[in-house]
C-alpha cells in the first residue's frame, strides 16, 4: 500500500452471510435450554443485539408468550411502546396485519399531564392508551415508570393488552418494575430481561422475534 492510499480491511461484507454467521455464533455461545423453544428466537435476537449471551439466565417469561403475541399481531393488534426508540427498531414492514406502532410520548397534552400527575413524560403518555389498550401488545424498552404505571393503571380498570414485553433499562426502579411485571396478580402474558439490563434495542429485537413470520435468521 502506497503512502496515502486508504486502508484495507478485509471483512464480511454481505448482510445476509453477516446474520448467519452472527446467529451461528450465538446459539453457539448461548444456553438456552432453560427456556421454552418458542423463546429460542427472542432470546437469540435481544442478545444479537446487545452482544450478551449471558443475559439468557436473566430472561423471564410468564404465560405463552411467544403465541400470545403472533395470534395478537396476526389479528391487528396495535404496538403500544413507551418511546420512539422502540418503534425505529420494529421491523414494520414484517409486522404480519400493518400493525400500528403508537408511542405518545410526544404527545403535546403529555406534559401538563406529567404534572398533574406528579410522574414522569413516559408514566403520563400511557394514560392516552387507554382506547385502545384492549388486546394491544406493549413493548417498554426505557422507563421503568412506564411500565409501573402501566400495571397500576390495569389494575384500576385499564382495558387488558394481551402481552407486555418489558425492558426498561437503568438503576432506579428498572429491575423493580420488572419483577413487578412477572409477579403481577394480573397474570398478563410478559417477556422480561430481570436486572438492570435492557433498551429499545432489545425491546425492538424480542418484539421483532415474537412477530410472525419473522425468522431469527433473517437480515432486517
Amino acid at each position: 500500500m502506497n503512502a496515502g492510499d486508504p486502508p484495507f480491511y478485509d471483512y464480511e461484507h454481505d448482510p445476509a452471510a453477516i446474520y448467519r454467521r452472527s446467529f451461528a455464533i450465538v446459539r453457539g455461545e448461548a444456553d438456552l435450554a432453560r427456556l421454552p423453544e418458542s423463546l429460542h428466537p427472542a432470546a437469540i435476537r435481544m442478545i444479537h443485539a446487545c452482544g450478551m449471551p449471558e443475559i439468557v439466565a436473566d430472561i423471564g417469561w410468564r404465560g405463552d408468550v411467544a403465541a400470545i403475541v403472533a395470534q395478537a399481531l396476526a389479528a391487528g393488534a396495535p404496538v403500544f411502546a413507551d418511546v420512539r426508540m422502540v418503534c425505529e427498531g420494529i421491523i414494520a414492514r414484517r409486522l404480519p396485519a400493518d400493525n400500528s406502532l403508537v408511542c405518545t410520548l410526544n404527545d403535546p397534552g403529555v406534559p401538563d399531564l406529567a404534572k398533574r400527575l406528579g410522574t414522569t413524560r413516559s408514566a403520563a403518555a400511557v394514560d392516552l392508551w387507554a382506547d385502545r389498550l384492549d388486546g394491544a401488545v406493549v413493548v417498554i424498552g426505557n422507563a421503568p415508570t412506564a411500565l409501573f404505571h402501566l400495571l397500576e393503571r390495569i389494575h384500576q380498570g385499564f382495558p387488558r393488552p394481551a402481552a407486555i414485553l418489558g425492558f426498561p433499562v437503568g438503576f432506579v426502579g428498572a429491575a423493580e418494575s420488572k419483577e413487578a411485571l412477572l409477579d403481577s396478580p394480573l397474570g398478563i402474558p410478559c417477556l422480561a430481561l430481570r436486572g438492570r439490563k435492557g433498551g429499545s434495542a432489545i425491546a425492538a429485537a424480542a418484539l421483532n422475534a415474537l412477530a410472525a413470520g419473522v425468522p431469527e435468521e433473517t437480515a432486517p
